[in-house]
């Protein structure tokens, strides 16, 4: 048994085959039915992939992550979302969302990024990490013929941006590298249409993909899930240091960007863990990068820690703040005052919110409105 296929079995408490997760809301369904007329499908699609080597033999080496897995032929990846058929790469995945949805882009976490406007969220099966505490592991954890998925191209799921009046995709829920073709396909012809893209994901992912893929994005959210290398190597297996210099990539590019840190009781939160990030990401990012602190609910294989309390979280919150970085929020604690934008000169709220709710836009253009400080983002 694969471990992937082993770690999903012991999520789910039995060997059985995962119903996706798939959001949607009642009205969107049927706007979705009526329009494209589209119903579940366990289709798999067979566009060739980007960023793989053949090799002698038959097998590739696949190009698009740092795991660079080995695949013979008839053989999938680690995210058992591509698959080397006869020497050639395909992506099993392009052209067939499993999770479809339209978000509040504060959902996403995004608070810099056009405020109170909506996106159309999407996912498909599969990732190319083991998060143990992955809250959408149903998907996540699952191969693509096991979850109900839609048939959505590229060029429909804009037309129904367009339909909808949504200005923005959001590429999210799973892990947007493993289906890098699709979403590479949609941003471009988003943008040639007018259509944003934010791109939702771990960072783990090789230099060469990510700087095609930010000529065609307009935000990326990386979770920074530690700034311990132990961490991702035990609870994500996956490794630190691809997704740092990601970090460095995007912020170089000049794509915006904003960071979540997940904190999991026992396991990445102490205080000396939040300065070493805060401390991280200032010197190298810049103070005025968005870090967002979110609470941790028991989910998928950690089920036997509780959730984040809150004076957990708001000691990172304090600690970030001392250390200089000047946009620090806390998710998952509804009408905290941490939801909200302050400015950092005056004090005085620039973007109220409450949930996923804005409340209030106190800004001309990105200055605030009581002393025009510049808030860094796209409004």
């Amino acid at each position: 048994m694969k471990r992937r296929v082993f770690l999903r079995c012991l999520g789910c408490g039995a060997v059985a085959t995962v119903v996706s997760q798939t959001e949607l809301l009642p009205e969107f369904l049927g706007g979705l039915q009526n329009a494209y007329a589209l119903d579940f499908t366990r289709k798999l699609s067979s566009v060739e992939a980007r960023f793989y080597n053949k090799l002698d033999g038959g097998g590739i080496m696949c190009g698009i992550c740092p795991r660079r897995c080995f695949v013979a032929d008839g053989e999938r990846g680690h995210c058992d979302t591509r698959e080397n058929r006869k020497g050639i790469y395909h992506t099993l995945v392009y052209g067939f969302p499993c999770a479809l949805n339209i978000d509040p882009i504060e959902k996403k976490p995004l608070f810099h990024f056009y405020p109170g406007t909506s996106a159309l969220s999407l996912a498909t099966a599969g990732c190319n990490v083991d998060c143990k505490f992955c809250q959408n592991w149903e998907i996540s954890q699952s191969l693509p013929e096991e979850t109900n998925n839609y048939e959505l191209s590229p060029q429909a799921a804009v037309d129904l941006c367009h339909q909808r009046r949504v200005p923005t995709i959001a590429y999210t829920y799973s892990e947007p590298v493993i289906f890098y073709e699709y979403m590479y396909d949609m941003a471009r012809i988003g943008h040639e249409k007018s259509i944003k893209s934010v791109m939702i994901t771990g960072g783990y992912i090789n230099e060469k993909p990510m700087a095609e893929l930010l000529l065609q994005l307009d935000a990326v959210k990386i979770d920074l899930k530690s700034i311990r290398k132990k961490y991702y190597k035990d609870v994500v297996r996956g490794e630190l240091g691809p997704v740092l210099k990601r970090l460095l990539q995007v912020k170089k590019s000049g794509v915006w960007l904003e960071i979540v840190n997940l904190v999991v009781p026992t396991l990445n939160d102490t205080e000396q863990e939040f300065r070493e990030m805060a401390v991280w990401i200032k010197a190298n990012l810049g103070a005025d990068t968005p870090l967002h602190f979110s609470r941790f609910h028991p989910e998928y294989l950690l089920t036997n820690l509780p959730p984040t309390s809150q004076k957990t979280l708001q000691m990172a919150y304090d600690v970030s703040r001392a250390e200089g970085l000047e946009y620090v929020y806390l998710g998952n604690l509804p009408g905290h005052p941490s939801e909200s934008t302050y400015c950092p000169r005056c004090g005085v709220t620039v973007i109220g919110r409450s949930g996923y709710r804005v409340n209030e836009i106190n800004l001309n253009g990105n200055h605030c409105k009581n002393c025009n400080h510049e808030i860094p983002g796209l409004f």
